[in-house]
């Protein structure tokens, strides 16, 4: 299958970077202004999930999982009710829409370790892997995870910890105007003296 093109303009969004970037660092953002006609098959999403599989984690306990709708379908529905009332203004648009759930008890019933920066390690794979697609990822906090946990019956072992919308950007000039400006604003990052200590906390390493 062919891939969704990208609208002209993605570039206008690359990180401002004080290194050089591989591009699918530094063209990943997260639009809102989505293309509400577009559409995706599971297959044109396996390699995304495929991505999160081969994460790393905690002695190997892969405590990703995840749900899954493309929209159409009635777990795309079930998954859009239960965004915040921000996100449900933008996010049907998308191609799909996925929850991303932490593993945070083993087998046996005892508190896993590192579950929730697994399920975030992996799903940073599966959203550098929508920009190889030519695809955005939108993550999203902004949703009921006791409403996700109670509508796919998931049991205490689990925890919904992050939405994502999964689709391709509307042509330029297209949308409601209030997501264009939001989507025009520019990106920005703190400095890495900010982020990077060396010889002691808050002496610059760069």
């Amino acid at each position: 299958m062919s891939k969704p093109t990208v609208p002209s303009g993605t570039s206008d969004h690359r990180a401002d970077s004080s290194a050089a970037l591989h591009p699918l660092i530094a063209d990943r953002w997260s639009p809102r202004n989505l293309d509400p006609t577009a559409e995706l098959t599971m297959e044109q999403l396996r390699p995304l999930f495929e991505a999160a599989r081969w994460a790393p984690s905690w002695g190997n306990s892969q405590p990703a999982r995840y749900l899954v709708g493309i929209r159409g379908t009635e777990t795309f529905d079930r998954i859009a009710a239960t965004l915040s009332r921000g996100n449900k203004a933008w996010a049907p648009a998308a191609a799909a829409l996925v929850i991303g759930v932490a593993v945070v008890l083993d087998e046996e019933g005892r508190p896993l370790p590192y579950g929730e920066y697994g399920l975030g390690l992996a799903t940073q794979n599966l959203v550098l892997q929508a920009v190889a697609e030519g695809l955005v990822a939108h993550q999203m906090a902004g949703f009921d995870a006791a409403a996700i946990a109670e509508e796919f019956g998931l049991p205490d072992s689990v925890e919904p910890r992050v939405a994502i919308a999964v689709g391709t950007l509307a042509q330029p000039d297209t949308g409601p105007l209030d997501l264009r400006e939001r989507d025009a604003k520019p990106r920005r990052r703190r400095a890495l003296d900010e982020l990077v200590s060396g010889e002691a906390w808050g002496t610059p390493a760069f």
